[in-house]
Parts: structure tokens; sequence; C-alpha cells
């Protein structure tokens, strides 16, 4: 089996790539991690992937993840995506989202791993992908809701 961990470097995605992690080590299934990078400098920015002193650069971006997810579970294999803000029909949120199902679906996974504070909540904010990412009924969902 597939574990899949949507990871953006926020203390709740860590905390759910940390769950992933001890999970597959028990289950020997495998954890990949997928980080969805929106070609746009304010969703960079709001996510504090960068400073607002420093040029974007997705890959630079990607790197940091990278990083992040190797000292975090260094057995996990790291993938990541660009994707387009700028397509007339989608916010980058919902780009991130069809990455990630679309990520899912590529792989087959058995479980997402995922860091939200808005699972299950009556409303979700226009920004969250736990919760779109959570209703999809191809795979089980495991939801971090608290990063300690």
């Amino acid at each position: 089996m597939t574990l899949l961990v949507p990871f953006d470097g926020s203390d709740l995605s860590t905390k759910a790539l940390e769950k992933a992690a001890e999970f597959g080590n028990l289950t020997d299934d495998d954890v990949v991690v997928f980080t969805v990078i929106p070609d746009d400098d304010d969703y960079a920015r709001e996510r504090g992937w960068i400073p607002a002193s420093e040029q974007f650069d997705p890959e630079v971006v990607a790197r940091k993840m990278r990083n992040i997810v190797e000292n975090v579970a260094p057995d996990a294999e790291f993938r990541h995506e660009i994707v387009d803000s700028d397509e007339p029909t989608a916010t980058a949120t919902t780009n991130v989202v069809r990455a990630i199902r679309d990520q899912a679906d590529d792989l087959e996974v058995s479980i997402v791993f995922i860091g939200s504070e808005n699972v299950g909540s009556v409303t979700t904010p226009l920004s969250s992908v736990g919760g779109p990412v959570a209703s999809d009924q191809h795979f089980d969902v495991y939801v971090v809701r608290h990063a300690e």
C-alpha cells in the first residue's frame, strides 16, 4: 500500500508526515510526500514559504520542502508539482486540491494523511485543501488536527 501526505511545510502537515512515517514503519507501507506549488507569489508569501523581500522561485520552495521532509521522514519519497495559478476557471486552492487528488489516483493510495484544522467543520475556509481532499471517497483519510 501507499500512504500519501500532502505537504506544505506547516506544523500540521509536518505532524501528518510524522504520523504517516510511523504508520508506514509499522505496516511496511510506502510513504509519498507531495507538495503542490502554485506559481503565485502571493500564495507562497501567505504560507510563509518566502519572505516579502525574496523573489519567488518554485524550485527553491520545492528544495526547502524536500529538506524538511528528509529531516522528518528520511525514508519517504518526496514529489512536487508546480501548478498554473493563471488558469481562468480555478483558484490556486482548487488547483492544489486537483493535483493532490490526481496524485492519489495515480498512486492508488490507501490512506491520505492530511494536517487540517478545518476538515469536518460546518464551514471551511476557501483556502483550505483539507475538506475537499477528505471528501474524496477513493481513499481513507487520517486527519491530524493538532501539531503538538
